[in-house]
């Protein structure tokens, strides 16, 4: 997880978030050989801790999911750095750590 370090070093700018809830959404573009699901959080979230985000019992809500780079993917919040990634056409892992959504509500 070397790479998610450097990358949000480079890439994130605004210095730890310090309070508050956190949702964090993993997306993993793979090609040939993927990982299961469950293994990819807990790298990426020790990667990210005090860079992102100031500790990680500040992440309630997370969400993570695997997907095949040759697959027709549909993007909703398209950003230049993800754009990038995808003309890349190699594996790749997208991050967005937002603030979480309301924490009386379960769906």
């Amino acid at each position: 997880m070397q790479d998610v370090s450097s990358v949000a070093t480079r890439e994130w700018n605004e210095g730890p978030l310090s309070a508050g809830a956190l949702m964090v959404t993993i997306t993993y573009v793979f090609d040939e050989d993927s990982l299961d699901v469950d293994n990819i959080p807990k790298p990426i979230l020790d990667a990210l801790k005090r860079l992102v985000f100031s500790d990680d019992d500040q992440i309630t809500d997370l969400l993570c999911r695997k997907r095949e780079l040759q697959a027709d993917l549909q993007v909703q919040r398209f950003s230049p750095v993800l754009n990038e990634a995808l003309a890349g056409s190699t594996p790749f892992i997208h991050i967005i750590v937002d603030h979480a959504p309301d924490q009386g509500v379960i769906s």
